[in-house]
């Protein structure tokens, strides 16, 4: 499976971008805010419906216009073709259509076309709160499992009701607990199932991490994820029961899978705390490809797979593993962005692959070099 071409229209910077690719590698370079990233986005959009950037698909829309359009064409198994389509209009829903077929919901199109983006602030899934790391492993299931991403959804709408009706309680002095009742049952057992699925993933992904952690950054540190959830308790939904107290108090649920985190850990400590910056970064490129081989190893197939800027953020030693690995062939079809033309010419006319280098200023395409 591959991304033979895009289209950008009044997206972010770009006015009107139409670009066809190399099945093999495909480069950005240009100065920082030329529109790089943004390419990358456009093509994150055509796998996952969203910017990895932006919350707000509003946000995406270009200055003084009132709408942006996405099109990529892939080329898929066995010479299959699949035209994908995203619009999003100010005030109106965002639509994903697949050859020329409105989707009804897009989470539809979720887990079609796999893929795995590798960015600057990742080591925030590390620094940052537990919500981000939620959404990364939720985002990497979502796109293997579509049962899951449906439960899921359901369940963030039972969580949004019962606390809505939590809320009305404290405002009106009258309670429901028949209804009260209702929406715990279903986030009691939606809890289960979810929490069941993260910690099989955890058991699947936990030797991938650890081999290409030691990989990556040549140490013998042993490195883990720890999920941290009540959802797997025996007594589980005692526990969810015996927090309505302080639910009315504070108006909120306390317990469920929205409460769950993982720890990032080398050794028997939390990365965060005792691991170098070095280690840090090696950890969590170690976590992507990871996910990179669930997708191949649950897929099939090889997900695209988007570097952004990681030059800039790598030693010498990481990058010449990470070109070792490309240089193996180990991945599909790359994207990578850089802001010095030289460094990533050098870097990459080492590797036996079919490169395209795409030149960006102010989101025009200056230049297209092979």
């Amino acid at each position: 499976m591959h991304l033979k071409s895009l289209e950008l229209l009044q997206f972010k910077n770009h006015e009107k971008t139409q670009l066809q690719f190399s099945s093999e590698i495909n480069c950005f370079v240009g100065l920082n805010g030329s529109g790089k990233t943004n390419v990358l986005d456009g093509i994150h959009y055509l796998s996952l419906t969203k910017s990895a950037v932006q919350s707000s698909d509003s946000l995406n829309v270009q200055h003084e216009k009132d709408f942006f359009a996405i099109k990529g064409q892939f080329e898929l198994a066995e010479e299959k073709q699949l035209e994908v389509r995203c619009t999003v209009e100010l005030g109106k829903k965002k639509q994903i259509y697949q050859n020329g077929k409105a989707l009804a919901k897009t989470s539809e199109h979720v887990g079609l076309i796999p893929l795995v983006l590798i960015a600057p602030d990742d080591t925030e899934l590390i620094k940052g709160g537990s919500d981000g790391r939620r959404k990364f492993f939720d985002g990497l299931i979502s796109q293997l499992d579509h049962a899951y991403l449906d439960q899921l959804i359901r369940y963030h709408h039972f969580l949004k009701q019962r606390n809505a009706l939590l809320k009305k309680f404290a405002e009106t002095g009258r309670r429901d607990l028949t209804l009260l009742d209702k929406y715990d049952l279903e986030l009691i057992d939606l809890s289960i199932i979810l929490s069941a699925r993260r910690n099989e993933l955890l058991r699947v992904m936990a030797p991938l991490l650890q081999s290409h952690y030691s990989e990556i950054s040549q140490g013998q540190e042993l490195v883990s994820v720890i999920y941290e959830t009540e959802a797997l308790r025996e007594d589980f939904a005692g526990y969810f029961k015996s927090l309505r107290k302080k639910d009315l108090i504070t108006k909120n649920s306390n317990a469920g899978i929205h409460k769950d985190d993982f720890g990032f850990m080398i050794g028997e400590h939390p990365i965060r705390k005792i691991g170098s910056q070095g280690q840090q970064k090696s950890y969590i490129i170690a976590l992507k490809l990871a996910q990179f081989q669930i997708f191949e190893m649950e897929k099939g197939e090889k997900p695209i797979l988007l570097l952004d800027d990681i030059f800039d953020k790598l030693d010498d030693l990481r990058i010449a593993q990470l070109m070792k690995l490309i240089s193996q062939h180990t991945f599909g079809q790359l994207f990578l962005t850089d802001a010095r033309p030289e460094r990533s010419k050098k870097i990459l006319s080492e590797l036996d692959s079919d490169v395209f280098f795409f030149s960006i200023k102010e989101g025009v395409i200056g230049k297209i070099e092979s």
